[in-house]
């Protein structure tokens, strides 16, 4: 094994829930969601931040974001321009200790921003490189893009609001 960590797989219903997010994450892919998203994080970003690229697929995304600086960077930007202190965090990521305090410390800048604490996402979600738990990612950003757009933040997220019906 090239230095991965082997875990079991999952079975039961913690299948059945990853399934789920799994599917939620290509719907809304399929809605264009993580392209408005990646569109209006590098339009905020851009110059402090290498931009993620708009082609990336799930996993590229994921880890582009997964020390939790590019979102940080985010939130301080918005926190900002609504006269708000900004958050703490660590550029230099050297564990996986302080990339999930970066991701903690941004869950608790978008609370401060005026997102509801439900749209904020668990620091495993964005660092274990899971699909499923990707998708809790993908869904507080797109919130937030919502948030900041009630604020009147410009660059304006210009993601749209997917309804479905959950028929199982």
């Amino acid at each position: 094994m090239s230095g991965e960590k082997l875990r079991a797989a999952k079975t039961g219903i913690g299948y059945i829930v990853d399934q789920k997010l799994e599917h939620n994450y290509d719907r809304e892919e399929a809605a264009g969601t993580p392209k408005a998203v990646k569109e209006w994080m590098n339009a905020i970003c851009q110059g402090e931040h290498d931009p993620i690229p708009i082609d990336a697929d799930w996993k590229a995304f994921n880890t582009h974001l997964r020390d939790g600086v590019m979102i940080c960077k985010l939130i301080n930007k918005l926190l900002k321009a609504d006269g708000k202190s900004p958050i703490q965090f660590q550029k230099k990521v050297m564990s996986p200790f302080v990339a999930m305090t970066n991701i903690e410390n941004f869950n608790n800048g978008c609370v401060n921003y005026g997102l509801a604490k439900e749209f904020t996402f668990q620091s495993g979600d964005l660092w274990e490189l899971r699909k499923g738990g990707f998708f809790n990612v993908l869904n507080c950003l797109h919130s937030l893009g919502f948030v900041a757009n009630s604020n009147g933040y410009m660059p304006a997220y210009t993601g749209e609001i997917s309804k479905t019906v959950d028929r199982e």
